[in-house]
């Protein structure tokens, strides 16, 4: 409460009321506060109105008004493959959390990796001009991988669009080892950022593995809060700023039947307290299906040399998509996505 623009006698009388978190204030009538305080009611309204302020909140929206952004094109971020960015008719959005799970080795760095240099492309081109905040959660971050990317991004580029980029140097790379460590980034060090104009997408790689860790099965409830407005001021910022934020979730299984005879199935992680505030949900999936250099595949209209693992994006939902999934496969050079038989 300290940290509020309130004058030292409001603060001095809630500490003395014992009343120390925003939620308090927020779940008090006027009355109550103004009894258990000793303030005075302009005091009490002012309180309020400073706790309403900054509690984070998703902004409203009407369908109407996200079917006619949808239909305008609305602002994108190209992922860097043409194929899959006609799936997803230009890119990811700019407004809204873009959630990006599936399982381990399904793809879903890589597909970031390539986010983080697109951003960075001329708006011409579908990038946003500007650079990527990439937050780590679980591993260090993979800069050899990135580094591993770029020339061939550059590469694929005109010679006078590639000389003016640098796009080692615009993606901002943030660890967070606990909830809290991640909370400071969001709520404190974020907004900074982007006030700055420096970050037109934001990636968190992954929402899933501090909230797995650190609440236990007796603590689901308040864990849903914590999610809710961890949510809530993502979309605040993507609302403010026009700015694309990805979140990487894990999966969990779904196992049905007895023991000898198991079907498997995986969801999305985190349950519906997290669903509930994802814009869009694309699910990422290996198959047992091979690629053989006789296919064409990506935007170049060259063959893949020897075999590479076919994979899968599927869009679960999305407010401007259909539900639909499309091939796509992971190589030294990037992701790319599968072009359709003529």
């Amino acid at each position: 409460m300290e940290r509020l623009d309130l004058p030292p006698r409001i603060i001095s009388a809630l500490r003395k009321a014992r009343i120390s978190s925003m939620h308090q204030v927020i779940c008090m009538s006027a009355a109550d506060l103004e009894r258990s305080t000793k303030l005075s009611i302009t005091d009490v309204q002012l309180l309020q109105q400073v706790v309403s302020a900054v509690i984070p909140r998703p902004p409203m929206q009407s369908a109407l008004e996200m079917y006619q952004d949808c239909l305008s094109g609305g602002r994108r971020v190209s992922v860097g493959c043409p194929v899959l960015d006609k799936v997803l008719k230009g890119g990811l959005l700019c407004h809204g959390i873009t959630e990006i799970t599936g399982e381990s080795a399904s793809g879903k760095t890589q597909l970031c990796l390539q986010l983080c240099l697109s951003v960075q492309l001329p708006k011409v081109r579908g990038g946003l001009e500007g650079g990527a905040l990439y937050i780590s959660t679980e591993d260090v971050f993979p800069s050899k991988r990135l580094h591993q990317l770029i020339p061939n991004f550059l590469q694929a580029l005109p010679t006078q669009v590639a000389a003016q980029l640098k796009l080692g140097d615009n993606i901002f790379i943030e660890h967070a080892s606990d909830v809290d460590e991640l909370k400071d980034i969001i709520y404190t060090r974020l907004p900074i950022l982007l006030s700055q104009r420096k970050v037109q997408l934001v990636v968190i790689d992954s929402v899933t593995a501090l909230f797995r860790v650190e609440f236990g099965l007796g603590e689901m409830s308040y864990r849903g809060k914590v999610l809710r407005s961890f949510g809530a001021q993502l979309h605040k910022l993507s609302h403010d700023y026009q700015v694309a934020v990805v979140c990487v979730n894990q999966v969990s299984d779904v196992v049905n039947g007895s023991n000898t005879d198991r079907l498997h199935k995986v969801i999305p992680a985190l349950g519906l307290a997290w669903s509930s505030m994802v814009t869009v949900r694309l699910m990422l999936s290996r198959t047992e299906e091979y690629v053989h250099s006789t296919t064409r595949i990506a935007d170049k209209q060259t063959l893949a040399p020897g075999k590479v693992v076919k994979r899968l994006l599927s869009v679960v939902f999305a407010p401007h998509l259909p539900s639909k999934s499309w091939p796509f496969v992971v190589q030294e050079d990037g992701v790319h996505g599968i072009q359709e038989e003529s």
